[in-house]
């Protein structure tokens, strides 16, 4: 499986979108897209997905994810009666930062966008200061909603977060670049499971090989193999998670030459072996509630 590519629909008379999501259970959906995301996770707990970074989720969970980082939320059990409930807010680069160079009062919020491309989780005490504001949302007129979308995103530059994910994607301000790493990311999320080959990039780009490398690491800060192998990374992360299948054959099935190769790989990115990392979770293993 490969992350896919959500199309998150801004409509023409807002400036950004908001879904409060509420559903019997959340399925496994590794997805990615060019927005920014602001989540906060209510009534539900599973697991949490971002990059190469896997760990449980409970009520309360807040995390804000810079563009293109594939991610996802898989529940596992409601906290009380009613439905697995998300807020879930979606904004563009191209928005917030048109909001910045107008505004000087929010300059804060540009640490707080460069820090979400690694993903960003934020503590209980930002919790439960933001969340009553955040299931407010969705009953407010459409104006108020964007003046407090501001409010939230100037809170959060201010609070204590973690990072998730090992590598980030940081979008380059060249909108040349930009337009030319989104038809690499795509190729590579869909591709990232067979031997990684530059011709194919060099191509979709139209870069050589050296101006290749050198748009990645600028928008990426990582290398195009160490971008590939995050995303094999996260995706064997999911499948010991949730599967019984043998770890060679995960080896396989995420694109590593062999099991040795793999092991050597996710002890570098997760400090442990990949068996240790199965029996770590082994006692909440969850399944599709779909």
């Amino acid at each position: 499986m490969q992350p896919w590519f959500e199309t998150v629909a801004i409509p023409p008379d807002r400036s950004w979108l908001l879904f409060d999501r509420q559903l019997p259970g959340f399925p496994f959906n590794w997805h990615y897209h060019p927005e920014f995301e602001l989540t906060l996770t209510v009534n539900s707990r599973g697991m949490r997905f971002v990059g190469d970074h896997v760990e449980r989720y409970d009520d309360g969970d807040l995390v804000l994810l810079g563009p293109n980082l594939p991610h996802a939320w898989q529940s596992g059990e409601l906290v009380a009666e009613g439905m697995h409930r998300a807020i879930v807010c979606w904004f563009t680069r191209d928005w917030i930062e048109q909001l910045l160079a107008l505004m000087p009062e929010l300059a804060p919020v540009s640490g707080l966008l460069a820090d979400a491309g690694r993903g960003l989780e934020f503590g209980g005490d930002t919790v439960a200061r933001l969340r009553p504001r955040m299931l407010a949302l969705s009953a407010a007129p459409p104006a108020r909603q964007v003046l407090e979308l501001q409010g939230l995103l100037l809170d959060l530059a201010d609070a204590e977060r973690r990072p998730l994910a090992s590598g980030e994607i940081a979008v380059s301000e060249i909108p040349r670049d930009r337009a030319r790493m989104q038809r690499v990311l795509d190729w590579l999320h869909a591709h990232y499971h067979e031997p990684l080959r530059l011709a194919p990039l060099r191509r979709i780009a139209h870069l050589t090989d050296s101006q290749l490398q050198r748009v990645f690491k600028r928008s990426t800060r990582m290398s195009i193999s160490q971008y590939v192998t995050q995303l094999r990374i996260g995706r064997a992360c999911q499948m010991l998670i949730q599967t019984d299948l043998p770890i060679s054959r995960i080896a396989a099935d995420c694109g590593f030459s062999d099991a040795a190769h793999f092991a050597r790989q996710f002890r570098a990115a997760k400090g442990l072996p990949p068996s240790h990392f199965r029996h770590r979770f082994d006692p909440a293993r969850l399944s599709d509630p779909a």
